[in-house]
């Protein structure tokens, strides 16, 4: 990982956090260290991932809208847009996946393609709580696609170290 690439965070590293081991009443300090380090410049996420989000109905999806905001990056540039054709045709091209799941996978809402086009074309290190599991067969993980594509990808805990970002 280079220490120059921003963090770009999977809609699960979020939704997670805030229904699981850093909810917002008991865990502040995670979402201020979010703010602030993407204030920095040094983490980010995308309008899909944001779009994602904005399915529940939570606290995550208040401070996605007001603090966060800012902080999710459009993904409709051409040159985004290229790379996620070239991940959507990788991806139909892939054996031992169902025809399901890759339709899953093409759907233009699904923001894993995206995530990792988006990481791609802008550098960055691409935050999943996903594996590279190749026995995953129920969907593709972000982290294989990320591997196809020579797409730098971490966990949040690594992120966290990485970043030097301490919650206590």
């Amino acid at each position: 990982m280079n220490s120059a690439q921003p963090f770009l965070l999977d809609s699960n590293v979020l939704m997670t956090a805030a229904r699981q081991y850093y909810a917002f009443d008991i865990a502040p300090g995670f979402w201020s260290a979010l703010d602030r380090k993407a204030g920095d410049g040094d983490l980010r996420s995308i309008d899909r991932v944001h779009a994602e989000i904005n399915r529940g109905n939570d606290e995550l999806v208040s401070w996605v809208n007001h603090t966060f905001a800012h902080y999710f990056f459009k993904t409709g540039t051409p040159e985004v847009l290229e790379k996620y054709i070239k991940i959507i045709t990788w991806s139909q091209e892939q054996n031992g996946y169902t025809s399901a799941v890759k339709q899953d996978f093409a759907r233009y809402e699904h923001a894993d393609p995206w995530l990792v086009a988006y990481a791609f074309v802008n550098r960055c290190v691409v935050v999943t709580l996903e594996s590279a599991n190749p026995a995953t067969k129920k969907k593709i993980p972000i982290p294989i696609i990320c591997e196809a594509f020579e797409v730098p990808w971490t966990n949040t805990f690594e992120m966290l170290r990485h970043a030097r970002i301490q919650l206590g």
